[in-house]
């Protein structure tokens, strides 16, 4: 992937074999590298408290989602699949996010116990940002522009 010309959006970045199955990593990209800011901890930490948690719940695809987490250069995350195509990949992002901008009440992993850094989390700056990305995913054709 050519961070030069990355712009938000949902990409493949590779796919593995593992045994029979094929393991899809999607690049999650919020900002263009370089180009915009990056998202601040509190906001990036929260949504992958609530994104990963919907995700890892959702009856329909629980159990094809291996991962979701933050890029270490903080410009979007990781999705790590298996089985989905890319129509449910998206459908299943999109309900996250949206459930993440309409969460209420206690947030996931919030703790002492559960977090290594549960004092840095930002609910409102994670709704932002989810709002944000839902824009600029629905205004792709499609919803989503998938490149490999």
């Amino acid at each position: 992937i050519d961070h030069i010309k990355l712009q938000p959006g949902v990409y493949v970045s590779r796919k593995d074999k593992v045994g029979v199955e094929t393991v899809t990593t999607f690049d999650l990209r919020l900002t263009s590298p370089n180009e915009e800011p990056v998202m601040n901890t509190a906001e990036i930490h929260t949504m992958e408290h609530l994104a990963a948690t919907y995700l890892r719940n959702e009856p329909n695809w629980k159990e094809k989602v291996l991962y979701f987490g933050p890029m270490g250069c903080q410009t979007g995350f990781y999705l790590l699949t298996r089985g989905l195509s890319p129509e449910r990949v998206k459908k299943a992002l999109l309900q996250a996010l949206r459930a993440t901008l309409t969460h209420s009440g206690p947030m996931f992993g919030s703790t002492r116990k559960e977090c290594g850094n549960f004092e840095n989390l930002s609910i409102d700056d994670a709704k932002k940002e989810c709002a944000s990305y839902i824009i600029a995913l629905e205004g792709k054709t499609g919803g989503f522009e998938y490149a490999e």
